[in-house]
C-alpha cells in the first residue's frame, strides 16, 4: 500500500487538464505511441469537439522514482458546475489533487468551488500553473492569486506545460513525495466506494471503485449497501488504457466490477460495496442520491416516433445516470417524457446526444425548475410541470429554490454583471477585489431566473471574461404566479408557464406578441390572451381572412349592404363555435427564444 498514490485533477473548463492528463500518460509510458491521440481520456466525440469533460475518467500508471515502482491512480474529473456531486465523489476516492490553473486566465470561480470541496475531504493539493510555453502567461500574477487563495509557498507552485511536456516529471515527482499513500486495513471487512459507472453492451453496468478497506477477489458474493443489491463479482480488475483483469483488487488501489448488471438504477456513484458474508459495519458517508435541478419536456417532431424515443433515453440512462425522465403527454405536442437535468449544459450535451448517437430529432420544451406548493391544508406538493399546479384558491404559498452564484470578472465589467443580475432578482451578498482588477462577486438569486438565458448573458457583457459556479440553498417562498396562455378561450398547456407575478406582465406580453405573428389567420377572429387564474392580463387577436360580400350589390338602399353583412356574421360565430386554431411547430420553438 505505501506504494499507491490517488489522485485527481481539479480545473476550471479549459485550464488544460485533459492535454496535461495526456503528457503524465505519455511519460509514465502507459499508453504507446501508437495508441496516443489528443485528450487520451476524454473518449466521447462529444466531449473532444467542445474541449470538456463531461464523465470522470480512471486510469493507473506506473512511476519509477528512486528505484522503487510506485502506482500512481489518475481519476479525471469533469470541470462543469453540472457535474459538481460526480466530481465531490471522485474527490472523496482521492488523498491528492493537482489544482491546475491557467496562467494566461488566473483563478476562475469553478477552480476555487471544486478546491473547497478537495479541502472538505483534507486532501493534499498541489498547485500547478499550466500554459507557460503561451507569451500572454501572467506567471507572478497568478502566482500571487494561487498564494493567496490557498496559502502555500511561492516555491511550492509547480510551473508546467501541456502542450511542450514542460515540468511534467517534476509533477510526477512531487506526486510520490507529497501525496499521502492509502489508509486502510486489508483484514477489515471490505468497504469500496463507486465513484463512477460506464455501460458496456455486452458485459452490462461496470462500476468503478476504490477499496478502501479489506480486498475483492473475483467471484466473491458482493452487496451495495445502498441500493441492498446482491451479486457475484465475475470479473475485477485494474484500470489501463482497457480494463485488465486481476484475481484480486487490494486495499487503497482504484478498480473496476462487472456483475451481469442491467439497469442503471441499481449502480449509484457514491454507493459502497461490501462482502453478503462478512459486511462492514457502515457504508461510506456522503452518499447521496442526484438531484436534478432543471426540468424541460422532450417530444419527438413526429409523433410515431414515440417508441423509439423511449429506447433511446433507456440506453441514455444507462450510460448516465444522473438523467431522470418520466413519460407525460401534452395536447398540443403529444406524447413525450418530462426529464430532469442537472443543469443547462447536461440538458444541453442530452439533446445533442440523442441526436448524434440515436439519430432523434426531438423538441424541448422550456426549460424550468421545481417549486413546491403548500396548500391551505398543508399538504406539500413538488410542482415539476406549471400544470401540475393546483387551483390557486387552494393555495397558501409557493416555495422555489435559490443558488449561492459566484462571479468573477475584470474589474471594468462589474458595472453591467451587477444591473443583469439584480435584474433577475439576485441579492447581493458580497464583493471582493482578488487582486489589482479581478473581482469576486456573490449573489443569492432564484434557480428559475438563471436557466432560461443568464449564461449567455453573462457572456456576451463580459466578453467572455466573467466565470460563474453556483450551488443551490435551498427553497424560499416567492410570490409566483401561473401564467395560461388561451387561444379562443382554450388553455394551450405547453405554453404554460411559472412565473415571478413582477415579470408576468412583460412575459404575457411578449408570448402574445410573437403568437400574433406566427399563428395563421383563420376564417374567424383568433383571440391570444395571457391570463393568472381568471385575470386576463395581455391580448392580441389575429384577424380573420375577410370575403367582400357587399362586393356585388351596388345602388339600392343601405339595408340590402346590412343584410349581407349580418349574414357574413352569423356565419364566422358559427365557425368560430366549431373551428380550431393549429398552433405551428415553429410557434413553440420561437417561445423558447422569446429573449433573443
Amino acid at each position: 500500500m505505501k506504494y499507491i498514490r490517488n489522485f485527481c485533477i481539479i480545473a476550471h473548463i479549459d485550464h488544460g487538464k485533459s492535454t496535461l492528463a495526456d503528457r503524465l500518460l505519455e511519460v509514465t509510458n502507459t499508453i504507446s505511441e501508437r495508441d496516443a491521440q489528443e485528450q487520451v481520456l476524454d473518449n466521447m466525440d462529444l466531449e473532444r469537439e467542445r474541449g470538456i469533460t463531461i464523465k470522470s475518467h480512471a486510469i493507473q500508471m506506473d512511476y519509477v522514482y528512486k528505484g522503487e515502482t510506485y502506482t500512481l491512480n489518475l481519476i479525471d474529473t469533469p470541470g462543469h458546475v453540472d457535474f459538481s456531486y460526480e466530481v465531490s465523489r471522485s474527490i472523496a476516492a482521492c488523498e491528492g489533487a493537482l489544482l491546475i490553473v491557467d496562467a494566461t486566465q488566473g483563478i476562475q470561480a469553478q477552480t476555487i468551488s471544486n478546491l473547497y470541496l478537495a479541502i472538505e475531504h483534507d486532501l493534499e493539493i498541489i498547485p500547478v500553473l499550466n500554459k507557460m510555453d503561451l507569451p500572454s502567461a501572467m506567471p507572478e500574477e497568478v502566482k500571487d492569486q494561487i498564494v493567496e487563495l490557498i496559502g502555500c509557498k511561492r516555491e511550492d507552485i509547480l510551473e508546467a506545460s501541456g502542450k511542450t511536456g514542460l515540468g511534467v516529471d517534476k509533477i510526477l515527482e512531487t506526486i510520490v513525495e507529497k501525496v499521502p499513500s492509502p489508509k486502510g486495513s486489508p483484514d477489515a471487512p471490505l468497504q469500496a466506494l463507486i465513484f463512477d459507472s460506464v455501460f458496456n453492451s455486452f458485459r452490462g453496468i461496470i462500476a468503478y471503485f476504490k477499496v478502501v478497506n479489506g480486498v475483492i477477489r473475483k467471484g466473491d458474493k458482493v452487496k451495495f449497501v445502498n441500493t441492498k443489491k446482491e451479486y457475484e463479482a465475475d470479473e475485477v480488475g485494474i484500470l489501463r488504457l482497457d480494463m485488465i483483469p486481476r484475481d484480486l483488487v487490494g486495499t487503497g488501489d482504484v478498480g473496476y466490477i462487472i456483475s451481469g448488471i442491467k439497469t442503471s438504477k441499481e449502480v449509484k456513484v457514491g454507493d459502497t460495496i461490501t462482502h453478503t458474508l462478512n459486511p462492514c459495519e457502515k457504508a461510506i458517508s456522503g452518499f447521496e442520491d442526484v438531484k436534478p435541478m432543471v426540468f424541460a419536456g422532450i417530444y419527438p417532431i413526429d409523433t410515431e416516433d414515440y417508441e423509439e424515443l423511449r429506447a433511446s433515453m433507456e440506453k441514455l440512462q444507462l450510460n448516465d445516470a444522473s438523467l431522470t425522465y418520466e413519460p407525460e403527454s401534452s395536447l398540443a405536442l403529444g406524447f413525450g417524457f418530462r426529464c430532469g437535468f442537472l443543469g443547462l449544459l447536461h440538458m444541453e450535451i442530452i439533446q445533442e446526444r440523442l441526436d448524434r448517437e440515436f439519430d432523434m430529432s426531438v423538441i424541448t420544451t422550456t426549460p424550468n425548475v421545481s417549486y413546491v406548493c403548500y396548500t391551505k391544508k398543508q399538504e406539500r406538493i413538488v410542482v415539476n410541470n406549471p400544470t401540475d399546479l393546483p387551483d390557486p384558491s387552494k393555495i397558501d404559498y409557493i416555495e422555489e429554490p435559490y443558488i449561492h452564484a459566484q462571479i468573477i470578472t475584470n474589474a471594468e465589467y462589474i458595472g453591467p454583471i451587477m444591473s443583469l443580475c439584480i435584474g433577475k432578482r439576485g441579492i447581493l451578498k458580497s464583493q471582493t477585489y482578488m487582486t489589482g482588477n479581478r473581482v469576486e462577486v456573490t449573489f443569492e438569486m432564484p434557480l428559475g431566473e438563471i436557466v432560461f438565458d443568464f449564461y449567455d448573458k453573462l457572456k456576451s457583457i463580459s466578453k467572455g471574461y466573467a466565470s460563474f459556479d453556483y450551488h443551490v440553498i435551498g427553497y424560499r417562498e416567492s410570490k409566483l404566479a401561473k401564467l395560461d396562455i388561451l387561444l379562443n378561450g382554450e388553455p394551450v398547456d405547453a405554453l404554460s408557464a411559472l412565473i415571478h407575478t413582477s415579470n408576468a406582465y412583460e412575459f404575457g406580453k411578449k408570448i402574445c406578441e410573437k403568437l400574433k405573428e406566427l399563428i395563421p389567420r383563420q376564417q374567424f377572429d383568433v383571440a391570444i390572451q395571457a391570463a393568472i387564474g381568471s385575470k386576463v392580463i395581455a391580448r392580441e387577436t389575429v384577424k380573420a381572412v375577410r370575403k367582400d360580400v357587399t362586393a356585388k350589390c351596388y345602388g339600392g338602399d343601405i339595408s340590402r349592404k346590412r343584410k349581407l353583412l349580418e349574414k357574413q356574421k352569423k356565419g364566422k360565430k358559427r365557425m368560430k363555435q366549431v373551428g380550431n386554431v393549429e398552433v405551428p411547430q415553429k410557434a413553440f420553438l420561437a417561445v423558447l427564444k422569446l429573449n433573443d
